[in-house]
């Protein structure tokens, strides 16, 4: 992919301070399917505005999953915020241990929540089981009550005990 021009027509596009690079490497190890595409770097042609040193990294390409990221380097005036996060779907608890232990490696613990968490970076993840997606549109509201109520209490979610709330295998009306 090292020289491949992005075709996807919607890329996300994440702000750092200075740790682009390391963003990118951090969240390819994580995922399958995932590389480090093109790298560029800042020239003296605007140091005025952006202050970045020249030769340093602006923007990295990268793909996790098959998804296409772009990472820039932009200095510390813009921060992430929970307004933003990625799902990441589980079709397993240990798919949902193994996202869950690797991405929060390094964040903020007092940011986990209901399957959510924010690494190393500042980055918001949701890490769920892809069933739930249909539990939360149950229209039987007891059930739906249930599982909330299950999953309102848990940091990393765990799908044995969501199920055991929802009170039958997922389709299985």
């Amino acid at each position: 992919m090292a020289n491949k021009i992005i075709s996807q027509r919607i890329s996300p596009h994440l702000w750092f301070e200075h740790q682009a690079e390391e963003a990118a490497k951090f969240y390819t190890s994580i995922f399958p399917n995932s590389s480090i595409g093109r790298i560029s770097h800042y020239t003296e042609a605007g140091h005025e505005i952006h202050g970045m040193p020249a030769g340093s990294v602006l923007t990295v390409e990268f793909t996790l999953d098959g998804q296409t990221f772009i990472a820039l380097n932009g200095g510390p005036l813009f921060k992430f915020n929970e307004a933003i996060s990625f799902l990441v779907n589980c079709q397993t608890q240990e798919e949902i241990d193994y996202y869950w232990e690797k991405l929060r490696a390094g964040g903020d613990p007092k940011a986990d929540q209901c399957g959510w968490l924010k690494d190393k970076f500042g980055l918001s993840w949701q890490v769920a089981p892809v069933q739930i997606a249909e539990m939360l549109v149950d229209k039987d509201q007891e059930r739906l009550s249930r599982v909330m109520n299950a999953v309102f209490r848990m940091k990393k979610l765990d799908l044995k005990a969501i199920e055991a709330a929802y009170g039958e295998p997922v389709g299985a009306k």
